[in-house]
């Protein structure tokens, strides 16, 4: 479910969990004119609650709406059912809690066009894909491996077979990609070559190209069946090579299945 406790009245009021209802609120605006868009802060307030209850008692039909949403609760659904089906830069602030709006801005077209681009094109599909970005990116923070890349100079598994291999082909992109041969495989596969200093950088420093490299990656490795048998186990050990962060996965998986709201949760 994409709350855990309860928001509003009287209730626990996370701040993950209040800012993911007022991002939900203000996906089921056009329900509540004149009522203004709520500022997405985490933070319960007296307009916070007084957009629940106008919820409750416009579209739940609540004869005395409380001003309380509960994680399995009727207005939660309500409002989940209220919500439009396309993508968007909003449900990707709810998939994507914890990013800040720097990085959904910096990410969101690119996402959005290298998603249908590499078939990423069901709720399904979409939910296992950001899922995984969003944990291997820590919440879109990094685009690069923090380690200095030092540790994989001499790898031959990577093709590293130049001094300075290491830090040159350290993990880049949102889904990381290491290693001389799989930046010669991903080049090769877009006709420009990653291989040189300066054109192995952009897959960290260009948004563009450190969403399409992790669709590269998705795509060679046949993800979109193993999204399409809701397989996470699978997936995830398609893109870690184990189980690293398993639950944190599920997780974001279920948020991401709530916001993609054909998907049930």
């Amino acid at each position: 479910m994409c709350i855990s406790k309860s928001v509003g009245r009287n209730g626990v009021n996370n701040k993950d969990d209040v800012k993911t209802v007022q991002i939900i609120l203000n996906l089921n605006i056009d329900k509540l004119i004149p009522l203004r868009p709520l500022v997405e802060d985490g933070l319960i307030g007296s307009h916070t609650i007084n957009a629940i209850e106008e919820f409750q008692r416009r579209v739940v039909r609540m004869a005395k709406p409380d001003g309380r949403i509960e994680p399995d609760g009727t207005t939660l659904r309500h409002l989940r059912k209220g919500m439009p089906s396309h993508f968007s830069e909003a449900k990707l602030r709810g998939i994507v809690i914890r990013a800040t709006s720097v990085n959904i801005a910096r990410y969101y077209n690119a996402l959005n066009l290298k998603m249908i681009e590499s078939q990423i094109t069901t709720p399904l599909r979409r939910a296992h894909f950001l899922a995984q970005i969003a944990h291997e990116s820590g919440d879109l923070r990094y685009s690069e491996e923090v380690a200095s890349g030092e540790a994989y100079e001499g790898r031959l598994d990577l093709g590293n077979t130049q001094p300075g291999d290491g830090k040159r082909f350290k993990g880049r992109g949102l889904i990381q990609l290491t290693g001389r041969f799989n930046y010669k495989k991903y080049g090769d596969a877009r006709g420009i070559d990653y291989t040189t200093d300066d054109n192995a950088k952009l897959l960290a420093a260009d948004p563009y190209t450190a969403v399409d490299v992790s669709c590269w990656f998705w795509v060679k490795n046949n993800l979109n069946s193993l999204a399409d048998r809701d397989d996470i186990m699978a997936v995830t050990k398609a893109v870690n090579g184990g189980y690293i962060g398993l639950e944190d996965r599920k997780a974001k998986l279920a948020r991401a299945k709530f916001f993609l709201s054909e998907v049930a949760p």
